[in-house]
């Protein structure tokens, strides 16, 4: 199952309650309207540049929209951790394979 991007709580929670426009966030923003669609549609990330922006607009910390982002992007990076992690040496590995190294010198 996808994470739900930051870009679906941006339409359901904020936009569409509130009958805001994409292109009318994006003109209050400062940024183009097809930013705020791409971000809508999960293909932007919302960067700090934009969390700033989206805070400052929906009057709330730019942390919400990066904590958001940040959890998003961890889920999506969590399906792959077997591939991610699958030729990395723990630090206990390494140190033991160290010490066996100095002991046979």
């Amino acid at each position: 199952m996808d994470p739900v991007t930051p870009g679906e709580i941006l339409l359901d929670d904020y936009l569409i309650p509130l009958g805001i426009s994409q292109n009318a966030l994006g003109r209050a923003l400062g940024v183009s309207p097809r930013a705020i669609n791409e971000i809508v549609h999960g293909r932007r990330s919302i960067t700090a540049p934009m969390s700033i922006r989206l805070g400052a607009y929906f009057q709330q910390s730019p942390r919400f929209w990066l904590n958001i982002q940040s959890e998003c992007d961890l889920r999506k990076a969590l399906r792959d951790e077997k591939r991610l992690t699958a030729k990395i040496q723990t630090l206990e590995s390494v140190a033991e394979s160290e010490s066996s190294y100095g002991e046979g010198a």
